[in-house]
């Protein structure tokens, strides 16, 4: 019997795992040494309307692609979702929505419409991420009601621009402590650059599942975008429930541009501004289960500086809703 020769085939396997871990670092984009500040604005003012998700504001930071030891660790917990071989980042924000029904010069507000409600939140966020796919962790918390301050900014910011107050926040949504864990993914299914001009066209696919007595629903969505430069990020940032693209971007291009359309829909099993408290009786609405988002924008890097808008228009979320949402939303980000 002749002995069986291994070494051709060690050498083989030997060769194939080295080729392997190659393509896998090459496919991971450099560490970036930056952090992002992002300032986004999202208002109903954009399209000429005042009624249903009116405003939105939130400040974010997320850190440089090299987080500390600590966040490493806590990254770990999740490495099942976030995977072990992306680059990483960490991130806070501080938000503020406001939600307002279609009538707001009456002090009795109409029950059947939408109620008055507020949503002041912070959240820390966990973002891992390599040339092809994105995941992100975030943990909202916050407080609903009027310890929100929905009334004092929205009718403060009137006075400011000389518009009328809203008069029905007495009605508005009672006190109560929020919290929602969100977990999202995106993944290039296509992606194209044109070898001579750099022009490139990729389509981003998106899931979503949020978890919390605030907002608990799962979605799926569809992002094309055109443009130079699509490597530096996932898409405009937006303030969830959305289709929301990444509050960093990798300025290691320097200039980049693109054009965007992107759609999104939401299967809703708890909306605490539509449904209301969660052990109080308080105004709400009965929601539809199934929303959709459909949006276009467009977005510009040079330098340090990032700037997106968005144009949305949302579908009915309550029974008896007078038509469609519209509203805009703008971001500026700094890299540094």
């Amino acid at each position: 019997m002749r002995p069986i020769n291994i070494l051709p085939a060690l050498t083989a396997a030997l060769l194939w795992s080295a080729a392997a871990q190659a393509t896998e670092a090459a496919s991971a984009p450099p560490r970036d040494p930056n952090g992002t500040f992002t300032f986004q604005w999202e208002n109903d003012a954009f399209a000429a309307t005042d009624r249903y998700y009116s405003n939105g504001v939130q400040f974010s930071w997320l850190s440089p692609s090299a987080p500390p030891s600590a966040m490493e660790n806590a990254a770990d917990l999740f490495g099942f979702f976030l995977g072990p071989d992306s680059q990483r980042r960490w991130g806070l924000s501080l938000g503020h929505t406001i939600y307002t029904p279609e009538e707001t010069a009456t002090p009795t507000p109409d029950p059947t419409d939408r109620p008055y409600a507020a949503w002041l939140f912070g959240a820390v966020s966990l973002v891992s991420y390599d040339d092809d796919v994105l995941n992100t962790i975030e943990l909202q918390l916050g407080t609903v009601g009027p310890s929100a301050l929905g009334e004092e900014v929205q009718n403060n910011f009137h006075d400011l621009i000389g518009d009328n107050h809203a008069e029905g926040w007495d009605h508005q949504i009672k006190d109560e402590f929020g919290a929602n864990l969100i977990f999202d993914r995106k993944w290039r299914a296509i992606s194209l650059t044109g070898p001579r001009t750099g022009l490139g066209l990729d389509l981003t696919p998106s899931a979503t599942l949020s978890l919390g007595n605030v907002a608990t629903y799962v979605a799926g969505g569809l992002m094309l975008r055109l443009g130079q430069n699509l490597e530096s990020d996932f898409g405009a940032p937006r303030i969830r429930p959305a289709l929301a693209g990444t509050a960093f971007y990798d300025k290691r291009e320097g200039f980049g541009w693109y054009v965007f359309a992107g759609v999104e829909g939401r299967a809703v099993l708890r909306d605490i501004f539509l449904d209301g408290n969660t052990f109080e009786d308080s105004p709400h609405v009965d929601k539809q289960t199934i929303v959709g988002d459909a949006q276009l924008g467009a977005s510009v890097f040079f330098g340090a500086t990032r700037i997106t808008y968005s144009y949305v228009i949302r579908s009915e979320e309550f029974e008896g809703q007078d038509g469609l949402s519209r509203f805009g939303s703008a971001s500026v980000s700094w890299s540094f």
